[in-house]
């Protein structure tokens, strides 16, 4: 820096014990330079898939496309609708969505019309409400499996605690669920209708394990449980 005249050096050591990790500028209150490992994470049905770890910055929206692509590949379809940040709505990713038939969240680009529909209202708070899946996702990572106490001190070991993280994330989503199968199986009709909880719908929990490949119905009931 002192022969060069500059205020920065490219790949600056910022941590003797963990010389891999680089300042992220965020511009968040209180916290405007971030230190760690950023993600990017996909949520369907409640499961969390880590589709990218960089200990670099570097701009989500770029990466909207390979994520979609993987959606296909891993359930055979291209999803109806994707529910994004306000970084990912670029005219880029809008136009390649459309091109898929895949309905993008937020509004569109441009001056905000000043007549907005009940429909369209109705549309956004849902998609909105929709969204914050992956935020509680991310806050249930650090409260309860310590994803903001990654202490490993090697990139390698310090990616797989974190995708270990989403993986024990992922268990505990699949217990309740299994749980939630194993009350409906002894629950009668009787008991259901008083007691009605919200946790026991065996024709959704059933669902979800045959779209999540969890079930193979093409053999025994329980064949293949992964």
């Amino acid at each position: 820096m002192w022969e060069n005249k500059t205020q920065s050096v490219p790949q600056r050591i910022v941590s003797l014990t963990q010389p891999h990790i680089r300042p992220i500028v965020r511009g968040k209150a209180g916290k405007p330079i971030e230190f760690g490992a950023k993600l990017s994470v996909s949520c369907v049905d409640n499961y969390v898939f880590l589709d990218k770890i960089s200990w670099e910055n570097f701009n989500e929206s770029c990466h909207l496309k390979e994520q979609v692509e993987k959606y296909k590949e891993t359930f055979g379809y291209y999803p109806e609708s994707v529910h994004v940040d306000k970084i990912y709505r670029t005219r880029e990713n809008r136009n390649w969505c459309k091109e898929r038939g895949i309905r993008i969240s937020g509004p569109k680009l441009g001056r905000p019309p000043k007549n907005v529909s009940e429909e369209e209202k109705k549309q956004a708070h849902s998609d909105e409400c929709f969204r914050n899946a992956i935020e509680g996702k991310f806050g249930q990572a650090k409260r309860r499996f310590s994803l903001n106490l990654v202490m490993t001190k090697l990139p390698e070991t310090s990616i797989t605690s974190i995708a270990i993280t989403f993986l024990v994330v992922n268990l505990s989503k699949l217990l309740r669920q299994f749980l939630s199968l194993f009350l409906s199986l002894f629950t009668n009709n009787r008991t259901g209708e008083l007691i009605k909880p919200p946790f026991i719908n065996f024709d959704y929990t059933f669902n979800n394990f045959y779209v999540l490949k969890l079930i193979d119905l093409s053999e025994n009931f329980w064949s293949k449980v992964a």
